[in-house]
């Protein structure tokens, strides 16, 4: 199932049956349903035995009834779509509101502005950034630390994905020509005098759409590029999740891990790679870990340290909230980037054009990756340096931070240190020099 940036998949049978795959997602739906008594009961008796009224309430037996209650309960609910809860930031050392909004909408995505709401104009205009989130299972919110990040010196925007389990049938279909075509929109709606960043799984469509761009002379071309820990070429230092899409091969998936969506979402009978199955994959990567924080919320809610518990329900809120792809664009990108290998091999195509990336003259390239990178291996983001071949050297920039793991990426002490600002330097020094249209040509 998961590969790559999508994760690693569970244990399945070699090849389920049709009946299986088509009713898993059914199957789920019913355990869900089947569940909901008791986790009303669970709501029940925690509130019982948090009363101040009940003298068990500030027994250890009492703490550890209502702790294990609220952690059957978390480890059984759905996660619905999380919050940003960006509600302001500090500009110039002035802290200021931001507003979320919606400023161009498709059935598969929205483009978001968080519109910082200035007192006053700034003395020089500060870079307009376009995020491009991972649609790999977890909702757009995921990057909300690295918006927080960006949000202080730059004017930022980011694509918000859709459920696929959401957007009715008669949308249409949605694959990995109209997550490249949908990227390009944007960067029109947008106007120029962007910079574009791609992190993680967008890598392939982000550079895919600048390519075509570039090829095409469209006078929107982003200002700049980052690529941040994305699958350019997995043929580089391979990851087990990496070879596991050549093992089995893309029949496999199609046959194992594509279910439709079950009534009454709006989705009903869309082919998907199902939320669920996702999550099965992330959690499964680190079992022992989730596990073993589990066991430290109970103890955790037990003994009433609040803070420890804050942050363990902030993280599995988002962590635990997944979304449904639509079966057509997570089976091309397996087959593409992790099985064909097709963008470094020069044989990607887009509505029967090549995708060249040496097409690429205007725009400023930035590659980041993780040294302990265990899902986009070292060096497979740096590979679009040796395919973007017309870019001068003097606009093109590699960084590898030391010391982090995949999500240390775009996340984290770390990432806010050291990474945002070399990228940002970046973003300064590909806006004074960017060469204009007439130039180019």
């Amino acid at each position: 199932m998961p590969i790559g940036e999508f994760g690693r998949p569970p244990e399945l049978p070699t090849e389920a049956s049709p009946a299986l795959t088509t009713n898993m997602y059914w199957m789920y739906e019913m355990g869900q349903a089947s569940l909901n008594p008791a986790r009303a009961l669970a709501d029940m008796t925690k509130l019982v035995f948090e009363n101040p009224l009940n003298p068990f309430a500030t027994t250890e037996f009492g703490k550890s009834v209502a702790a294990g209650c609220e952690l059957f309960e978390r480890t059984t609910r759905r996660y619905g779509k999380p919050e940003w809860r960006l509600h302001e930031t500090e500009v110039n050392g002035v802290r200021v509101p931001v507003e979320v909004k919606t400023i161009w909408e498709k059935p598969f995505c929205r483009l978001l502005h968080f519109d910082r709401k200035l007192s006053q104009p700034l003395r020089e205009p500060q870079p307009r950034v376009l995020i491009v989130a991972p649609m790999s299972g977890h909702y757009a919110t995921l990057l909300r630390g690295t918006v927080e990040a960006f949000l202080p010196g730059h004017d930022v925007y980011i694509t918000d994905w859709s459920d696929a389990r959401m957007v009715p049938v008669a949308q249409g279909r949605f694959d990995l020509d109209d997550y490249i075509e949908y990227v390009i929109e944007m960067m029109h709606v947008l106007g120029g005098n962007v910079h574009v960043i791609a992190v993680c799984q967008p890598a392939v469509p982000v550079l895919a759409a600048v390519s075509i761009m570039e090829a095409e002379k469209d006078p929107y071309f982003p200002t700049s590029m980052t690529l941040m820990g994305g699958p350019i070429d997995t043929r580089r230092n391979p990851t087990a999740v990496n070879n596991l899409a050549e093992e089995k091969g893309i029949d496999w998936f199609r046959n194992n891990v594509i279910s439709k969506v079950p009534f009454p979402h709006p989705g009903f009978m869309r082919d998907v790679y199902p939320g669920f199955l996702q999550l099965t994959g992330f959690v499964s990567m680190n079992l022992d870990r989730h596990v073993d924080a589990h066991k430290r919320l109970f103890s955790n809610l037990v003994k009433g340290d609040g803070d420890l518990v804050d942050k363990h329900v902030e993280f599995y809120d988002e962590y635990l909230a997944v979304m449904d792809l639509t079966a057509e664009f997570y089976l091309q990108t397996v087959d593409l980037v992790f099985v064909k290998h097709a963008l470094p091999k020069g044989e990607m195509m887009h509505r029967g054009k090549p995708v060249d990336p040496s097409k690429i003259e205007r725009v400023a390239l930035m590659t980041v990756e993780g040294e302990k990178d265990d899902i986009s291996g070292l060096g497979q983001t740096e590979a679009t340096h040796g395919l973007c071949s017309a870019i001068p050297d003097s606009r093109r920039v590699h960084y590898v931070q030391k010391d982090v793991g995949h999500y240390g990426v775009f996340n984290g002490s770390r990432f806010k240190s050291e990474i945002v600002p070399r990228i940002s330097d970046f973003m300064h020094s590909a806006a004074l020099s960017k060469p204009s249209l007439v130039a180019a040509e």
